[in-house]
């Protein structure tokens, strides 16, 4: 994994996230030398979701609306159905992650998450890749999709399924430590 010590970043989440899409990227990113933080719509904690019933809970570094993406380096947004379903019709939310993708910060998005970058416009026109049962959703939203561990875009880091986790932190990694990218309309 590359080191990418001294950058910060964002885990976007709430209740309901997929406990591993959290806590591997949370825990590998560290590992390689980042500051990570947990955003949450709320405070205190947020509960996970761990296969088919509620998992641990993580505790929130700070809330969505104290976070400003001008403060980090990158985004990571984990899946599960219900975290990034309850996100996409959250305002704050949604303009937290375009505000990254509008300074060219790298975003990661696994399972379920690219509902997120349909809801704000960010898959239209990209490469990306999700959990299957929502390759149609991606593909009306003019993505690109492609059954693959891990797709990246200029800075745009996708991945299918908690299988994927390890190519998914490695590439985020790589792409945080090249920095901003240059994007192409869609």
């Amino acid at each position: 994994m590359h080191d990418i010590t001294g950058k910060r970043i964002a885990i976007l989440a709430t209740d309901g996230y997929e406990q591993s899409e959290l806590e591997v990227p949370r825990d590998q990113l560290r590992a390689a030398g980042a500051t990570v933080e947990i955003i949450a719509p709320k405070g205190g904690e947020i509960k996970s979701w761990d296969k088919d019933d509620w998992g641990r809970a993580a505790p929130v570094d700070r809330e969505l609306s104290q976070a400003r993406a001008e403060e980090y380096d990158a985004l990571v947004l984990p899946g599960g159905q219900i975290n990034p379903d309850v996100l996409r019709a959250d305002a704050q939310a949604l303009a937290f992650i375009k505000a990254f993708w509008a300074d060219k910060k790298v975003i990661g998005a696994i399972c379920h998450a690219p509902w997120l970058l349909i809801e704000t416009g960010v898959v239209a026109g990209r490469r990306v890749t999700s959990y299957h049962s929502i390759k149609t959703d991606v593909i009306n939203a003019g993505g690109k999709w492609e059954d693959s561990a891990v797709v990246t875009d200029q800075g745009l880091v996708t991945s299918r399924n908690p299988g994927d986790l390890d190519a998914f932190c490695a590439k985020l990694a790589e792409e945080i430590r090249e920095g901003r990218h240059e994007r192409r309309a869609a």
